[in-house]
């Protein structure tokens, strides 16, 4: 699985709603968090999310219509 940038989130609690309605979706996703610190806990920090590289399309027309996100990455 090749994992390919799909947006950026604000925060990581955004990050991990929108990459877990991605997973049920059925579109492998993972967060990236943005800073050193999130090894901590939760960042407050901007985290990117990242995609199967064969299922971008499909994630970003997920979030554009079930959140109004425009995803950056596609």
């Amino acid at each position: 699985m090749n994992w390919t940038y799909l947006t950026t989130a604000p925060d990581q609690l955004t990050a991990e709603m929108w990459s877990g309605l991605l997973r049920d979706r059925g579109i492998p996703a993972m967060v990236r968090a943005g800073d050193t610190s999130s090894f901590m806990g939760v960042s407050a920090y901007p985290c990117r999310i990242l995609v199967d590289d064969g299922e971008v399309s499909r994630a970003a027309e997920v979030l554009r219509s079930e959140l109004g996100v425009e995803p950056e990455g596609e």
